[in-house]
């Protein structure tokens, strides 16, 4: 029996797929569970119309993506913070801390999407990691300056 699963499934195939199972298992198993469907020809042309519309989604999206990130390389950013001796700050800048100061740029990121390895708690110039989507990511320029 041929069959299109709706969903992911472990040992037999990804979400669209069509597979060929055992009759008891196709009709006992996965479509009463709504993990699959038959594979009638109704079904695999509307398969067809999901995956077409799913393409286009995913290439919005990356285009979305790609102009967020031409956005963020673009910026530089410059964050004033208090010093102590040998120029080490009073607590350190943190990855909500850039977001804030991206927002008041007109580029809002979620605070999860910088990825910070640890707090900044030196001054300098960095690059700081963004992910914008999956397999997207920008390079934010970070100046970390002394407060006058």
């Amino acid at each position: 029996m041929k069959v299109i699963l709706r969903e992911d499934v472990p040992d037999l195939g990804a979400a669209g797929e069509t597979i060929s199972v055992k009759n008891g298992y196709g009709r006992n198993y996965l479509i009463p569970r709504n993990l699959a469907i038959p594979a009638t020809k109704a079904n695999l042309k509307a398969i067809d119309e999901v995956h077409k519309q799913a393409e286009i989604r995913s290439r919005k999206r990356r285009r979305e993506a790609d102009t967020i990130k031409e956005k963020i390389e673009k910026l530089s950013i410059s964050v004033e913070v208090l010093v102590g001796e040998d120029e080490k700050l009073f607590g350190s800048v943190t990855s909500g801390d850039i977001a804030e100061l991206m927002v008041k740029e007109g580029v809002i990121v979620d605070k999860r999407n910088i990825e910070l390895e640890n707090p900044i708690k030196v001054l300098g110039v960095y690059s700081v990691p963004v992910k914008v989507d999956k397999d997207v990511k920008a390079a934010l320029k970070l100046w970390v300056i002394k407060k006058s």
